[in-house]
């Protein structure tokens, strides 16, 4: 016979509720984390007190608070450094979290705008793209941190002007340059080849070839 549980306690407290349940459970939760298919009469402190509530319903209700564990957790975080959907899911799932409740919490966090894989990836490649390293290496450390490869390649484009990806491609070769100049051959056709498979782009490679910095 399954065993009836009771709300014996609900208050609202901010954005969320404290329910206590006849079982000596005592925990918050947001209502946001409930199925649709909860009672209309569970979703109102008014009108939830003493109410019995079935297993499903019991389930549904723990699972909202592990829900906004989960949250609290990804607002840490998010108050450390930016973060990008992927990443930060990552993280929540490292440090226990469960999937579904990960996966419940982003969604959430992305509605709200406080994560945005976009301005994740800007921001991120900005700071970036200081150091002597090529697109492709940029592309794969990006793809790394949990953003979308057609996302990341994108987000590079738009940040990788002409003049900001001439002034990438100078602070690789230079910090390259004895390996360039040692490989023997023809300098220029290697480098070029070199820097084709880095990921710059063909204007970039010829305009560097035509001011001869070699």
């Amino acid at each position: 016979m399954e065993k009836i549980c009771c709300i014996v306690s609900i208050k609202s407290e901010k954005d969320t509720q404290r329910i206590g349940l006849s079982d000596g459970s005592l925990f918050s939760y947001r209502n946001c984390y409930l199925p649709h298919d909860m009672p209309e009469n569970l979703l109102n402190s008014d009108t939830a007190k003493d109410s019995e509530i079935s297993a499903y319903e019991e389930a549904a209700l723990r699972h909202a608070s592990a829900c906004l564990r989960t949250e609290k957790a990804a607002l840490r975080l998010i108050t450390r450094a930016e973060q990008c959907s992927g990443g930060l899911a990552r993280k929540l799932e490292k440090r226990g979290h469960d999937s579904s409740c990960v996966k419940a919490v982003i969604d959430r966090l992305l509605l709200l705008r406080l994560i945005n894989d976009n301005r994740f990836a800007q921001l991120w490649l900005e700071s970036r793209l200081r150091l002597a390293r090529s697109p492709r290496c940029i592309l794969i450390s990006l793809c790394s941190k949990g953003i979308d490869r057609d996302d990341a390649d994108a987000a590079l484009k738009a940040v990788l002007d002409d003049d900001t990806e001439y002034a990438v491609l100078l602070r690789f070769v230079k910090k390259r340059a004895k390996k360039i100049k040692s490989g023997g051959g023809d300098v220029k056709r290697s480098l070029k080849h070199m820097l084709k498979n880095e990921g710059f782009s063909y204007a970039a490679i010829q305009r560097f070839l035509d001011e001869d910095q070699t």
